[in-house]
């Protein structure tokens, strides 16, 4: 395998701004908006946010009146957003990222994303078809049967959230079976670095992707890991939360991505995640631009578990029972796994009675702590992420 995925990886600067000025005229075009005459011109450009997009598509399903063109897939993530989806090679660009991995032809991947309703499982799917490797259609759940599929198939890697490939893992243990995985790729969720270094420890390369349903590949590990860099098929901008105005360099920033797929043309579409930009060149001879990944949200939703939490979705919780009068849904860890404990201001004493709209509302189990009348702080939290990032 080559050390690159394609000759756009190492190309100058000046070609790379060359190249994406016209794909972004184009994009521009396909929206209605006027062309500029620099990357910089973006920034004259109105930002998309979920929620303007959620508003869209409620009142022109299911896209909202954007373009979308060679449609193959329809998605639903929370939200709701609907995200079309394609077939056409690498639509989503996640070739670049498993090749990254050392993910390629004689490989065979088990994708541990989901494939019903949200399209992580497709998108990892099709990056893994882009560089030859085959695709177990694995999702989560029955953990007992993944293993002995990956120890019958011969299963060289895994795809899926950071955390998912460790109860495989310690579950072929207490079945007394060997697997062999060696690479991973990972994404959905933050990879903290005890994880990583658990994986190591076990003989397994684990590099991590920055993806969105509504994006694809945004960003990407090397086997440098020094930051993440940006896909060749989308610009980045690190922007003041909440203005869409840019910041200056190095400086943390919501990120806001326009991609560069003429089948779905996102322009400025805000991804409420936090970044920054780091200067200088990957050690591993990649030239475009990098961030630093995620680090928080330039709002309070939070990825739990591979699930996006909204402040909207426990208020949903809260209107759902009259006897709620407040509550805080605080994501934690244990181990290497994410725990979401969700506390409940009211006078009611048996949490049980809330576990199905916490399912329901949340999309996510979690565990239940009443709190009496008062009990929660009045900080305007609704979300409180108390995991470490260190």
């Amino acid at each position: 395998m080559s050390g690159f995925y394609d000759d756009l990886e190492t190309r100058s600067a000046d070609a790379r701004e060359a190249a994406q000025l016209e794909a972004l005229n184009a994009q521009l075009a396909q929206n209605g908006l006027q062309a500029v005459s620099g990357l910089d011109g973006l920034a004259e450009v109105p930002v998309l946010r979920k929620a303007d997009l959620v508003a869209r598509q409620a009142e022109t399903p299911p896209f909202g009146g954007l373009p979308v063109h060679n449609l193959a897939h329809v998605f639903q993530s929370p939200g709701p957003i609907y995200e079309p989806g394609g077939v056409s090679h690498d639509w989503w660009r996640m070739g670049r990222f498993l090749h990254a991995c050392g993910i390629g032809k004689g490989d065979v991947v088990q994708n541990c994303f989901g494939y019903h309703l949200t399209p992580a499982g497709m998108i990892f799917e099709s990056g893994a078809r882009a560089v030859g490797a085959a695709v177990l259609p694995a999702g989560t759940g029955q953990t007992e049967l993944q293993v002995r599929a990956a120890r019958d198939i011969g299963i060289t890697a895994y795809a899926g959230t950071p955390d998912y490939l460790k109860v495989i893992l310690e579950k072929a243990d207490e079945m007394g079976v060997t697997l062999g995985f060696t690479r991973a790729g990972v994404g959905g969720g933050a990879l903290f670095p005890s994880l990583r270094q658990w994986y190591i420890d076990r003989g397994i390369s684990c590099l991590q992707c920055y993806a969105t349903a509504d994006l694809g590949n945004i960003a990407y590990e090397s086997d440098a890991m020094e930051g993440m860099i940006v896909d060749e098929h989308v610009i980045v901008e690190i922007v003041t939360p909440g203005t869409g105005d840019p910041v200056a360099a190095g400086e943390v920033g919501e990120v806001v991505v326009t991609t560069l797929n003429p089948d779905y043309p996102l322009v400025r579409f805000a991804t409420g995640d936090l970044s920054a930009v780091m200067t200088g060149q990957s050690p591993c001879g990649r030239t475009n631009m990098r961030i630093r990944g995620w680090m928080g949200r330039a709002d309070q939703t939070t990825k739990i578990k591979g699930m996006f939490v909204r402040p909207e979705q426990v208020a949903q919780l809260v209107a759902k029972h009259d006897e709620i009068d407040r509550a805080r849904v605080v994501a934690s860890r244990e181990g290497e796994r994410d725990v979401m404990t969700v506390r409940i201001e009211t006078r009611a004493e048996d949490a049980a009675a809330f576990e199905g709209t916490v399912s329901e509302v949340l999309k996510l189990k979690g565990q239940i702590e009443l709190v009496s009348p008062g009990g929660l702080p009045r900080d305007g939290l609704v979300i409180e992420d108390v995991r470490s990032y260190d």
